[in-house]
């Protein structure tokens, strides 16, 4: 995939939870701009923090499962890698500095792979899926629902950032491919769609 691309390192000291600039509904850019706090590009970068949230519970569900061990390692990585793209979005694209942490084709390529590699294994779908089954499988999916929203969110902005959200659209399909693996690897069977199990098809 080419040479590493290293970021600057974070020079940040949070030695406050609390400033009170916030109080009046705004909120500061990198830049140091003050927007409203229901700003859309505010609204995006918050999606991608709560996608991060949700993927840090679906991690905390496959720890602990050996067979799902790689799976783990590889979530870990995508909240750093979201924290990267959330760089971006709080940043408006005149301030962005070249050092500054992102997401780009190498963390588009490796998601491309790892999808790849773990759809190799499962069996061809006939329906679509419910989530459940498992734990893992009911997170990831909301993790890929919560993806959706930041990408559509992201693809919004007048200015928005091509390789965020190329990484954002294929992470959603990632995170569909891994909710259909961990029940795989936990021998738990899916739940596929039957349209006549709706409650007016037995009425």
């Amino acid at each position: 995939m080419g040479l590493v691309e290293t970021f600057n390192e974070p020079r940040i000291a949070i030695n406050r939870v609390y400033t009170r600039r916030g109080d009046a509904g705004e909120t500061g850019l990198v830049g140091g701009q003050r927007v409203r706090k229901d700003d859309p590009r505010i609204e995006c970068y918050g999606t991608v923090d709560e996608l991060n949230s949700f993927i840090g519970l679906a991690r905390g569900s496959v720890e602990g499962f050996p067979s799902l061990s790689e799976l783990a390692v590889i979530l870990k990585r995508v909240q750093h890698e979201l924290f990267n793209a959330g760089s971006i979005l709080a940043t408006l694209p005149p301030d962005v500095h070249p050092k500054q942490p992102r997401v780009t084709d190498a963390e588009v390529a490796r998601l491309e792979a790892e999808i790849d590699g773990m759809n190799a294994i499962l069996p061809p779908l006939r329906s679509f899926v419910l989530p459940g089954g498992s734990r893992a499988n009911a997170d990831l999916h909301v993790c890929r629902t919560v993806c959706r929203r930041a990408e559509r969110l992201c693809a919004s902005l007048e200015d928005a950032d091509h390789d965020t959200l190329k990484y954002l659209n294929r992470l959603s399909d990632a995170l569909f491919v891994w909710s259909r693996w961990v029940n795989h690897q936990l021998g738990v069977p899916e739940t596929l769609w039957e349209p006549n199990e709706a409650a007016s098809a037995h009425s």
